[in-house]
């Protein structure tokens, strides 16, 4: 019989070994937060931010082109500089750096809005803005006009709106610009591995280091899709129980240093009714009815992360579907929103370089994570880019994004944004070592190379609720791996049919019964009855 010495013994550290995460090195950017107070104005014009845009970037593109272009000729003729795009003149062979319009009939617009306060039925989202050849034309502009451009190598490029390059050809008799070669600014100055851990420990009076190994990995993961109903969470368990050590071998998942979660954490609601809609439910702002608001899908998300968080650190970028902005950059989700997982950020009275364990950020957000400068979308500005190349390969539109230095090109014209007036925010100033982006049909990746030796890792991010994919990156050599979950149909199937059971069996709650307001107390003879 077992004594009480041995029931009360100490643990013994031989029969619980312990596992460790590793530590990441962590430095979080500002540069996409939005303006804060009187600062933030939005009674300026989109075209301020295009012409903000090409002054910030014509300067790298002149110096792209000239590099290729200033010993080409054609046919003996040579081929010349134009400063703005209305000199052009026709039969000279030239170039001209401007911005790229897209002119397409199914693009939205704001009659689409107008139809909606109308209250006539408006047209429905569309997966493209491609209306084949009927009626679609490229035009290039800069403050001095528009100039359309056509060419049978112009299909060989890939271009959206917003785009600053460089074009090289001739204008035709029609007065359209012949395109023989296009360039973009190509990828900017890739800072060296530690830069920011540097300066700060260089601004702390510390020295700064050569070389450290990374010895963790990033797990990034986007589209959790959490709507608060609970219904087919068994995919989220399975991701908890990952991160956690509990399934798959404590020692696997012990080396995920930093958890990414890339946008849509937030299942897609119900969209923004219509004013006709408003108008038949009528206002409810002051009525005694209970509140519709339902509070289950930030709890479920807040229990989600609230689990991790003890021992896992987690960067959150907001995507499309969760509640924040929609227009670019999103704000930060709230840590109002977040009760329990609240408790892990960095309060505002400890120290900017003090880490963060949950630190909610802007979308698009920049930083760097064991050394490396990181950029991450919630997939927004790829989506719409697709949206004119009409089916391109994902990783071919996220490289375009980083030649082009410009983050989100199609913004302001089909991508909603602040309106900036002296700047751009959207352009790339330097070259991230590793690209991400969340909400894409797969999972992809790529390794592309710049002319000054950059070398960015790119890295698609489909949605977890789809696919049940979990990308993770190698701290140290930022390699990518995946792993998959995925539920047995039957065993689908039998969970479903247990829930609907149980549901069926779980007494429905009484109506909570209305208060006597004027609009529903009792009548009699005509008279309010006074109760």
């Amino acid at each position: 019989m077992a004594t009480v010495d041995q029931y009360m013994r100490a643990p013994q550290p031989a029969q619980i070994p312990t596992v460790s995460r590793p530590e990441s090195t962590y430095h979080s950017l500002t540069t996409f937060n939005l303006p804060t107070g009187g600062d933030r104005k939005y009674s300026t014009q989109f075209a301020d931010l295009y012409f903000a845009r090409l002054a910030l970037l014509k300067r790298h593109v002149e110096a792209t082109v000239h590099a290729a272009w200033k010993d080409f000729d054609l046919d003996g003729e040579r081929a010349t500089a134009v400063e703005r795009v209305l000199d052009v003149r026709q039969g000279e062979l030239s170039w001209v750096i401007g911005t790229i319009f897209m002119d397409m009939k199914l693009k939205p617009n704001i009659l689409d809005d107008i139809i909606k306060e109308a209250f006539i039925i408006a047209p429905p989202p569309r997966e493209t803005y491609r209306n084949g050849d009927k009626g679609d034309r490229i035009v290039i502009e800069d403050e001095s006009g528009r100039l359309p451009i056509t060419g049978k190598f112009l299909h060989e490029f890939l271009l959206c709106t917003g785009c600053i390059v460089g074009i090289l050809g001739t204008e035709n008799k029609n007065g359209e610009f012949e395109v023989i070669d296009i360039k973009p600014a190509d990828l900017p100055a890739q800072p060296p591995r530690w830069n920011l851990h540097n300066l700060s420990l260089k601004e702390a009076g510390e020295k700064p280091i050569k070389a450290k190994k990374a010895k963790g990995k990033i797990a990034i993961v986007s589209g959790l899709a959490m709507d608060g109903h609970f219904s087919d969470v068994l995919l989220l368990d399975m991701l908890q129980e990952y991160l956690l050590g509990e399934t798959g071998g404590a020692q696997e998942s012990s080396q995920i240093s930093r958890l990414i979660i890339a946008g849509n954490s937030f299942a897609d609601m119900a969209p923004i009714p219509t004013r006709e809609v408003m108008m038949k439910n009528g206002s409810k702002s002051f009525s005694a009815e209970p509140n519709t608001w339902n509070a289950d899908p930030t709890e479920e998300v807040d229990d989600f992360l609230a689990s991790l968080l003890p021992t896992l650190p987690i960067t959150l970028l907001p995507g499309v579907s969760d509640p924040t902005s929609v227009s670019m950059p999103q704000p930060a989700l709230h840590s109002a929103m977040f009760s329990k997982s609240r408790l892990f950020i960095r309060h505002p009275t400890e120290p900017e370089n003090a880490l963060s364990w949950f630190d909610s950020v802007s979308n698009p957000w920049d930083g760097e994570i064991d050394g490396w400068k990181v950029l991450a979308t919630g997939g927004q500005p790829v989506n719409d880019m697709n949206k004119y190349v009409n089916g391109g390969n994902r990783l071919d539109m996220m490289e375009s994004i980083l030649r082009w230095r410009n983050v989100a090109p199609t913004a302001p014209d089909t991508l909603w944004t602040y309106p900036y007036d002296t700047d751009d925010p959207f352009v790339l100033r330097e070259c991230p070592h590793l690209y991400i982006v969340g909400d894409q049909p797969q999972f992809q990746t790529r390794t592309i190379t710049g002319p000054s030796g950059q070398s960015v890792r790119l890295v698609a991010v489909p949605s977890f609720r789809k696919t049940g994919t979990l990308v993770l990156v190698d701290g140290e050599t930022l390699e990518v791996s995946t792993v998959q979950f995925a539920i047995a149909s039957e065993h689908k199937k039998q969970r479903n049919a247990q829930r609907s059971v149980s549901a069926q069996n779980t007494p429905k709650r009484k109506p909570r019964p209305k208060p006597n307001t004027p609009k529903n107390m009792p009548k009699r003879n005509g008279a309010t009855k006074r109760v």
